[in-house]
């Protein structure tokens, strides 16, 4: 008998623990956040605006439940907001969300203040106001989709973010949106990582453009603890079978690329070309991030600065692909095993490229791509990821997957594609196991990035011609102390970077707002070091 006692005792307490530790679903812990501060005036009986936030039902996850039908996808009553197209809860977008537009009060810092026709913010005093960590909790929820069922992100996470501490993407706050009238700025997450996190996100992002565009720029903006950005567009109705929020299935039956980076960079497309958008557009953006912490959370966040013009002011459509080798089988033998691939279209028209760039991940030792002559056979090589700028021929080879180089042409590199590209890449895998292609660090890819046109860009003569449009004065050159980098006819210099000849970054400088860039060479080693400014290039002699 007591042993029986004492085995229905810890079966009790087992099942008990067990209930605790399942975390809630992330519908009911909003809920929660409702029924302690909002529903003095969001009551079932007698809803302000026409919103209940106590909702009906037996249970505390019923009543959320039914609270997430009165607020997701619903139009607001206020009809500022309405008018400008948010929804009480967006799915997926917290910018278009007017609840969270509502409880906002700063924890945001791009989404705008409210207008007066947008009335006060919630709670309304005297109820107390929201923590950070309630804020965030809401807009995860949204972010993730609305969900009724499920957690869909780990609350104690962001609760250790902003009770004991975290690290995040951009300290300093989110980088500058384009001017009005030049363009728009979009931003995927926050989400948030647990020490030693890693993770992979796609979001489906609506744009609802007022008209076509044209798109001669694209900023892509995250941290260094993040692997890559990503962006595509669907095609056809091929969004229409993706659902809203972060998500892990990348559901990509219908897409197109837009484009790919390994790092923070700033595509100035070629004069005379660009990205051409339809006002019916919806993005998908992909972000992949891993936390080197081993102690603290990490707040994920990724921006997309776009630069348009109007329709019709590109000569040539800038096209972006994938080209992609995914049998890959590497062996953990400690050996360099290599796969080559040829890229090709019997009977097509050439190709102009602006540019190419390899990916790989951990094991990753090199990426070369050659034209393909007609009889199968590698021509002449074209892209080297072990030098710097992917500029083949650099006495020191250096290769790192981490910072894998994109090689620009301008004027653009023809390719006849019915003979094509042969891209090639090698692997020294010295873990614990084998591995194939996959989407993790623990994975390996073999991708070329190609940026290109279907015809060749001609420059009027009252333009500078490709040459002239390429070319990068620098003075003094040789240098010893500092060095000035002049792009000819540019409005300003948004990325530069310095090498050395072993393809190590030796100096980086972001949004100089000019044309020019002046360096100081102190502590650089007398030598000949490469130079990248938004993708011109050129060679720096210090003594």
């Amino acid at each position: 008998m007591a042993v029986r006692v004492l085995l229905s005792f810890l079966l009790f307490s087992i099942t008990h623990l067990l209930a605790a530790q399942t975390p809630l679903p992330s519908v009911q812990e909003v809920y929660k956040i409702f029924a302690a501060k909002c529903i003095s005036c969001h009551d079932h009986a007698s809803p302000e605006a026409g919103l209940d936030l106590e909702g009906v039902g037996l249970t505390e996850y019923l009543r959320a439940v039914n609270v997430a039908q009165n607020l997701v996808n619903q139009t607001p009553a206020n009809a500022y907001a309405a008018g400008n197209g948010l929804k009480r809860v967006y799915p997926g977008r917290a910018d278009r969300s007017f609840l969270f537009r509502k409880i906002n009060n700063g924890l945001e810092p791009t989404i705008a203040a409210l207008h007066t026709d947008e009335g006060a913010s919630m709670p309304a005093y005297p109820s107390t106001a929201l923590t950070d960590v309630e804020k965030e909790t809401i807009r995860q929820w949204i972010l993730y989709g609305a969900k009724s069922t499920g957690a869909q992100f780990d609350k104690s996470v962001v609760e250790s973010f902003y009770t004991n501490g975290g690290q995040k993407a951009f300290p300093d706050g989110p980088p500058p949106p384009p001017a009005p009238g030049e363009g728009f700025q979009i931003k995927m997450g926050p989400f948030f990582l647990p020490p030693d996190g890693e993770v992979e996100y796609f979001q489906k992002y609506e744009l609802d453009l007022p008209a076509n565009v044209e798109v001669n720029r694209m900023a892509l903006q995250m941290s260094g603890y993040s692997h890559h950005f990503i962006v595509y567009n669907f095609t056809g109705t091929g969004a229409n079978a993706v659902p809203h929020g972060l998500r892990l299935n990348a559901n990509h039956d219908q897409i197109d690329l837009v484009a790919a980076v390994q790092e923070q960079t700033d595509l100035h497309l070629p004069q005379g070309t660009a990205f051409k958008w339809t006002n019916d557009i919806v993005l998908d953006l992909n972000s992949h991030y891993i936390n080197y912490s081993l102690s603290m959370p990490y707040q994920c966040e990724a921006y997309l600065n776009v630069y348009t013009q109007p329709p019709g002011t590109a000569q040539q459509e800038m096209f972006a692909t994938l080209l992609v080798n995914p049998f890959i089988p590497i062996a953990n033998n400690g050996n360099v095993i290599t796969y080559t691939k040829s890229e090709f279209q019997p009977g097509a028209d050439s190709i102009y490229v602006w540019g190419l760039m390899g990916h790989t991940h951990k094991y990753g030792r090199s990426y070369k791509v050659w034209k393909r002559l007609s009889n199968g056979q590698k021509g002449d090589l074209i892209y080297d990821a072990s030098c710097p700028l992917g500029i083949p021929g650099c006495p020191t080879q250096f290769f790192d997957y981490q910072h894998i180089p994109l090689r620009y042409w301008e004027p653009l590199m023809p390719i006849k594609w019915s003979q094509g590209i042969i891209h090639e890449a090698s692997w020294v895998n010295n873990g614990p196991t084998s591995v194939n292609f996959g989407p993790t660090s623990d994975d390996e890819m073999m991708v070329l990035i190609a940026f290109y046109t279907l015809s060749p860009v001609t420059v009027s003569a009252q333009e500078p011609d490709a040459g002239e449009v390429q070319a990068a004065f620098v003075t003094p050159n040789p240098a010893h102390d500092r060095a000035a980098i002049t792009l000819p006819g540019r409005a300003e210099i948004r990325q530069f970077q310095l090498f050395d000849m072993t393809g190590r970054e030796v100096l980086r400088r972001s949004d100089t707002a000019s044309n020019t860039v002046d360096i100081s060479l102190e502590g650089l080693a007398p030598g000949i070091y490469l130079f990248n400014a938004d993708g011109r290039t050129g060679k720096l002699v210090v003594e």
